[in-house]
């Protein structure tokens, strides 16, 4: 046996933990010969209690079912008692599950804080910037006054930096260039040439670990049609030249491949710039008409010299067609500017806020408190955060009402989840060897918010069936408890094997960083209603703090019943 369960079984016996390995395995074998002589026969005459005894007619004495019988592991050789979780329940009766209070206001509160932080112009909190350090002081600063003991941690990882200048622009020139010799089509001597001018933010956006890129009308650069982007198209048209790729899934073609596939093949084609043009996410769900282009990331780590004069924005499908139209097809110019810098390093925050428990076994919750640069993130993942606030202060409650809870207690919020899961990786790797020995369960909640209009619900997920059945039981208390919550928002609850987990938000880190043996114990939450989801339109208009309630309880009442019960 490891520590971790010697530990787990002498927990179990409400034993002291302390000591080394062979100081626990001592413990245990003393604590086994002294309950098998008393429970053997008291176990035995409480299942007696609990079944229907029948009786042997011509000795009349009692004897057991054999369907009792059957369950019934108890061994005797060498003093050791064995005995199911079945047998446990069957004898004590039902589990009693307490749901912890929710307060959505306060939530509310939380949550608008957050977004308050964000950039001035842009609205988002960009790992790496000052907004991002503001998050984490706010944070750090509310597990303080709720007397949680708490850190800040801080950690360089690569990062990309924004700075002021980004332009996307066509113009059509007009007649003077072509009568007065020596003026430039487009320049300001060009006095009737058209120019359109999109907007950022609503018409292009910047995607993570964009190059830096300068081309002006003057430069006549061409755009070159990449359709689907595809390996079998002809990139190396575009040499010196800007790519457009059309984000495109079906119609009897394989889906466009991801930013880092892509980026990757406009380095190796030497293209000045790249734009991908949203034609399959969002259409007509945000903007009729339209498909509102959206951040995505890429993996650095996937390249052994990230390109740093390679412009990379995604448009909207309108910003696109224009784009072929005019300048593919039609005599305009183009002027791109993308001031990006990605070849440094840049500090993020990771805020947790502890409570300690009699044990260092650890039950950690987590969410990142990091958005996209080009908006508020109020679903993604401000709504998140604001949850994982509220928890922690209603465990302040229950800390002074109750006293300290089994298990130690940590409340993380991360950054750079936006750019590569960063804050949450560099974390469990810095904590691994504790983790690795005492991690309980780790608890994610992003995106945990369900949108009126398009309210599907919230889905629970985790690998370990033990606890998606302790968490389907705390559901049917939430149910009687609160029956229109219950009846409004519906939960959906999958067991998924930890080979089927994805690896899209920061529950990753602790299934792939930490030792095997403790894989299975993840549990994640996702709502519903994102098609804002990494777009400006993600604000605090739609924020519907009420439906945080539903994850809010069943998880906080799942992380109290583990460590009050």
């Amino acid at each position: 046996m490891t520590v971790k369960q010697l530990k787990s079984e002498l927990k179990t016996r409400n034993v002291s933990q302390s000591g080394n390995k062979d100081e626990l395995v001592k413990k245990l074998e003393d604590l086994e010969i002294v309950e098998a002589e008393i429970l053997n026969s008291d176990i035995i005459s409480k299942i007696k209690s609990k079944i229907h005894i029948g009786y042997n007619a011509n000795r009349n004495t009692p004897i057991l079912s054999l369907g009792v019988i059957s369950i019934l592991l108890i061994g005797t050789s060498g003093g050791a008692l064995l005995y199911s979780d079945e047998i446990i329940n069957f004898i004590g009766g039902d589990q009693e599950y307490e749901l912890i209070d929710f307060d959505v206001e306060q939530t509310i509160s939380y949550a608008q804080t957050l977004v308050n932080l964000g950039h001035p112009d842009w609205e988002g909190r960009l790992s790496g910037t000052i907004e991002e350090k503001n998050t984490a002081d706010s944070i750090k600063y509310n597990f303080s006054e709720m007397g949680i003991p708490s850190t800040l941690e801080e950690f360089s990882v690569p990062m990309f930096v924004m700075g002021n200048q980004f332009e996307l622009s066509t113009c059509e020139p007009g007649d003077i260039g072509n009568i007065v010799g020596g003026f430039s089509p487009c320049s300001l001597a060009d006095a009737n040439r058209e120019i359109t001018q999109f907007t950022h933010r609503e018409d292009y956006v910047i995607q993570g670990y964009s190059g830096y890129t300068d081309i002006r009308y003057a430069n006549y650069v061409e755009i070159i049609d990449l359709n689907r982007g595809s390996d079998s198209e002809n990139w190396d048209l575009a040499s010196d030249k800007i790519g457009l790729v059309w984000l495109r899934e079906g119609g009897g073609f394989p889906a466009t491949e991801s930013n880092t596939i892509l980026f990757e093949r406009a380095q190796e084609n030497q293209l000045l710039s790249l734009i991908l043009v949203n034609d399959n996410v969002n259409c007509d769900d945000l903007i009729e008409g339209d498909c509102v282009p959206y951040f995505k990331s890429l993996d650095v780590e996937s390249f052994e010299n990230l390109p740093e004069n390679i412009g990379l924005m995604m448009v909207s499908r309108s910003t696109g067609e224009h784009l072929s139209e005019q300048v593919i097809n039609g005599e305009s110019r183009v002027q791109l500017i993308i001031d990006v810098q990605n070849q440094g390093k840049e500090t993020i925050y990771v805020p947790c806020g502890i409570i300690e428990g009699e044990t260092e076994e650890l039950i950690v919750f987590g969410a990142h408190h990091d958005t996209v640069y080009n908006g508020q993130g109020a679903v993604d993942n401000t709504a998140g955060v604001a949850t994982i606030q509220e928890i922690a202060r209603q465990f302040s409650l229950i800390l002074e009402e109750k006293g300290k809870p089994y298990y130690t207690i940590w409340f993380c919020t991360w950054g750079g989840e936006e750019e590569g899961l960063w804050g949450s990786s560099e974390w469990v790797e810095k904590h691994r060897e504790n983790l690795d020995e005492n991690l309980r369960t780790y608890v994610n909640l992003d995106m945990n918010h369900v949108d009126l209009e398009r309210n599907n619900g919230v889905t629970i997920f985790g690998n370990n069936n033990k606890d998606i059945k302790n968490i389907k039981n705390i559901i049917k208390e939430f149910e009687n408890q609160f029956p229109t919550l219950y009846e409004k928002y519906p939960i959906n609850v999958r067991y998924i094997e930890t080979s089927d987990m994805p690896n899209n938000s920061d529950f990753a880190p602790f299934m792939n960083q930490i030792s095997e043996e403790k894989f299975g114990n993840v549990v994640s939450c996702y709502g519903s209603g994102s098609s804002e989801y990494h777009t400006y339109l993600d604000t605090m208009d739609r924020f519907n703090g009420e439906s945080l309630a539903v994850s809010g309880i069943i998880y906080g009442s799942f992380a109290h019943h583990l460590a009050y019960n």
